[in-house]
């Protein structure tokens, strides 16, 4: 798996590198992470969509600790669709991400509890390399005519979901042209049906568990496309 999960690239690009806050929709941004966990895991080959459930492919660990939590919690359990695994994972798993990406020196956790019973926290940047890549990689894929590799174009296709063209620093018009590009990305990759998946550069069986959960993710903030 890459060094960089999808669910902490979604927090980095959400967390405003000074104050160390998050922008936009909460909820939109725990699906969106929640998704890219178990998108990591079907790049992995460890996760699939069958029967309108996410099913297991592959128990083996991968070896990222965030991501074998969530592969041994749908091995143990009975199948769920992919919307209930959403509901499922969202809970706890920012304070799992925000606390790895402190403890590997990218964030700083800043504790400004007051009165010793409000907690207050915020994670400005400590190390923006990881950062500045990624916006690098997703402006290439934005501007450039390449069709993007697996993990960018399914990290597109989750941008455009969550709707977190403004924490690319775009707003109005621009952030629409973002929005319609990224879309088209996530078009391309058969992620939409608007292209078939066996035209798509993309692994067939990725790029189905990209497309229900996107949709699942579109249909939990009624975004869902018309």
């Amino acid at each position: 798996m890459s060094s960089v999960a999808l669910a902490e690239e979604l927090l980095l690009l959400a967390y405003d590198d000074d104050t160390g806050k998050a922008t936009g929709s909460h909820i939109g941004l725990d699906l969106g992470m929640a998704a890219g966990v178990l998108v990591d895991l079907a790049l992995a080959g460890r996760l699939a969509y069958a029967g309108g459930m996410i099913v297991v492919v592959k128990d083996t660990p991968t070896g990222e600790p965030i991501a074998d939590e969530v592969l041994a919690r749908v091995v143990a359990d009975t199948p769920h669709t992919p919307s209930s695994w959403l509901q499922r994972l969202r809970h706890g798993l920012r304070d799992r991400v925000l606390a790895d990406l402190c403890g590997r020196g990218i964030l700083v956790d800043i504790d400004e509890t007051t009165l010793g019973f409000i907690h207050i926290h915020r994670y400005p940047t400590a190390d923006a390399t990881v950062e500045i890549e990624l916006r690098a990689r997703l402006g290439r894929a934005l501007t450039g005519d390449d069709i993007p590799d697996e993990r960018t174009a399914a990290l597109a296709a989750l941008v455009a979901a969550v709707r977190m063209e403004p924490a690319l620093g775009l707003s109005g018009a621009d952030a629409a042209a973002a929005h319609d590009r990224l879309q088209q990305i996530s078009d391309n990759a058969g992620f939409t049906g608007a292209v078939s998946m066996e035209e798509s550069s993309i692994r067939p069986s990725v790029a189905l568990v990209v497309s229900v959960l996107v949709q699942a993710i579109q249909t939990a903030l009624g975004t869902a496309r018309t």
